[in-house]
C-alpha cells in the first residue's frame, strides 16, 4: 500500500490515521504492520465498505481536504476498503542505511544477501548493475534505470525496495540514490566483484 508524499506527512505529524484503497483483494490485514517511509504502521481494521459510509472526518482523517477530494482520488472499479492505523515507530530502514562503517562480517551478510537476490531473480544478476547506475547519479529515475536495462518499470521498483530494505539506497522527491551504507560498501575493497564471484 503506497502513500503520495503528502499523505506520509500527514502520517509522520499524526494527522493522517485512515486509508482508503479499492482493491479485488486488502494487501494489508488488521493486526499487520506496513513499513513506509513515514514509519511502521500498525494496522487497526481493514473493512469492505461503500462509498456514501464514508464521512466528511473520515476524509480528513486520510489526508484530503473534503470528501469530494477524496471521491475524485478513488478509482471505484473494484471493491473500497477503509482502513485504520497508527504510526507506531520510525521506519528502521532509516538507522540501517546510515550505518556507514562496515566490517568484514557486514560486508559478507550484504554480500551473500545481494547474491541470494541475483540468483533468485526473473532475470539473473542484477543488484551490482542496479546499484552502479544509482551511484553514478542522485535522483536516477526508475524509469530511467529501466530503459537502460530493457525491463519493466514497476517490477524494477520492487527490486529496488530489496536494496532499500537492506539499507543500501534511499528514496528521494524523485527518483534515487546510494545511502551512506550503500557507498561504504561500494568504497569496500572488491565488494561487488566478490559479490559477481558468488553468483
Amino acid at each position: 500500500m503506497l502513500f503520495k508524499q503528502a499523505m506520509l506527512d500527514g502520517i509522520a505529524a499524526g494527522k493522517v490515521t485512515l486509508a482508503f484503497r479499492c482493491w479485488t483483494r486488502p494487501t494489508v490485514r488488521a493486526g499487520g504492520t506496513l513499513t513506509t517511509a513515514a514509519g511502521i504502521l500498525a494496522i487497526e481494521a481493514v473493512e469492505a465498505i461503500e462509498l456514501a459510509d464514508i464521512s466528511d472526518q473520515e476524509a480528513i482523517r486520510a489526508g484530503f481536504a473534503s470528501i469530494e477530494a477524496l471521491r475524485r482520488d478513488l478509482r471505484q472499479e473494484r471493491q473500497l476498503y477503509r482502513i485504520a492505523f497508527h504510526r507506531m515507530g520510525d521506519d528502521p530502514r532509516i538507522a540501517l542505511r546510515d550505518a556507514a562503517v562496515l566490517d568484514e562480517a557486514d560486508v559478507g551478510m550484504l554480500r551473500a544477501a545481494l547474491a541470494r537476490l541475483d540468483r533468485s531473480h526473473r532475470a539473473g544478476p542484477w543488484t551490482t548493475v542496479v546499484l552502479g547506475l544509482i551511484a553514478g547519479q542522485d535522483g536516477i529515475t526508475a524509469a530511467e534505470i529501466a530503459a537502460r536495462l530493457g525491463c519493466e518499470k514497476l517490477a524494477l521498483k520492487a527490486d529496488i525496495r530489496k536494496l532499500k530494505a537492506l539499507g543500501l539506497t534511499e528514496s528521494l522527491q524523485v527518483g534515487y540514490r546510494l545511502s551512506p551504507r550503500g557507498r561504504a560498501l561500494l568504497d569496500w575493497p572488491e565488494a561487488l566483484e566478490k559479490i559477481v564471484g558468488e553468483r
